[in-house]
């Protein structure tokens, strides 16, 4: 039986490893599988080269880390129900959103933001493995809530201590608040009716700041579906939620990942923030993610 190999993904970002050797004979033994584990606690962010691009693969590695989750939103398309539960397709399509940034036409952009923040209970981890990958554009992008908080303006960090923010499924990008790029706009919205469905749900809660159990204060917020502070809800909020995240937004080191077939990526969805940039329409790139 082989052995993986654990390596910094870049010497200039204090998270995230790169992982080789990874086969389903070497996630047979146990050891390995506690290494994959506490590589996830440690550095946050996993990037698996060279694996087999098999549904099957993107499960094992999944189950590694904690038992798959199926997607709270039963609309949400899923790669194969009956074999496949917590995986679900990310594809553009006819009734895909389009964006447009500084000009460029963009299918499957997300902004900064941690998956299901719309529920309470969040998921641990999501994989992702691309099986279309876009010639223009299409990469996504990872941060580290630690170094985000680390080096945020302590002036700034106080005033987001103790703030937890409110969170729905609407995810239009017309009723975002904060946190879009400059010279954006929504060239064609979701097809989706979710905000509708969702209306009268009430928001999920989540602190701006927490703790883990090693010790580290993480940053973790979204401006996406974002619907003011718990508490409060004053219109004004929404300026101290801004002031907030282009604090962070200014300090943010991220690794932006250009999708190869043979690769997947983990991250820890308590810590680190993912960004999906988008691709070219006319490409439809599509993605499956695993949910942890």
């Amino acid at each position: 039986m082989g052995k993986i190999a654990i390596t910094p993904l870049d010497p200039a970002l204090p998270f995230g490893s790169r992982v080789s050797g990874v086969t389903f004979d070497t996630l047979k033994d146990e050891a390995t599988r506690a290494e994959l584990n506490r590589a996830c606690i440690d550095r946050g962010v996993l990037v698996f080269e060279g694996v087999e691009p098999s549904a099957e693969m993107q499960v094992e590695i999944s189950t590694v880390f904690g038992p798959l989750k199926d997607h709270p939103v039963a609309s949400v398309e899923r790669a194969d129900a009956d074999k496949l539960l917590g995986v679900i397709e990310i594809k553009a399509g006819p009734e895909a959103c389009i964006v447009e940034i500084d000009g460029k036409q963009l299918v499957t952009w997300q902004p900064w933001h941690f998956d299901h923040a719309y529920n309470n209970e969040l998921n641990r981890a999501g994989l992702l493995r691309s099986i279309k990958i876009a010639q223009d554009g299409g990469k996504t992008g990872f941060a580290d809530g630690i170094q985000i908080w680390r080096d945020m303006d302590p002036a700034i960090r106080k005033k987001a201590e103790g703030l937890s923010v409110l969170y729905n499924l609407d995810l239009r990008y017309g009723q975002q608040r904060f946190g879009l790029p400059k010279n954006f706009k929504v060239i064609r919205n979701h097809a989706s009716n979710l905000h509708e469905i969702t209306k009268d749900d009430p928001c999920s809660i989540h602190p701006i700041l927490w703790t883990r159990e090693t010790g580290e204060p993480v940053f973790h917020m979204t401006p996406y579906g974002a619907r003011g502070i718990a508490g409060s809800r004053r219109e004004e909020d929404f300026a101290l939620l801004a002031e907030i995240w282009d604090e962070a937004m200014r300090v943010i080191q991220p690794y932006y990942h250009a999708w190869h077939e043979t690769d997947m990526v983990l991250w820890d969805n308590w810590r680190v923030l993912p960004q999906a940039l988008g691709g070219n329409p006319a490409q439809e790139p599509g993605l499956h993610r695993a949910t942890v």
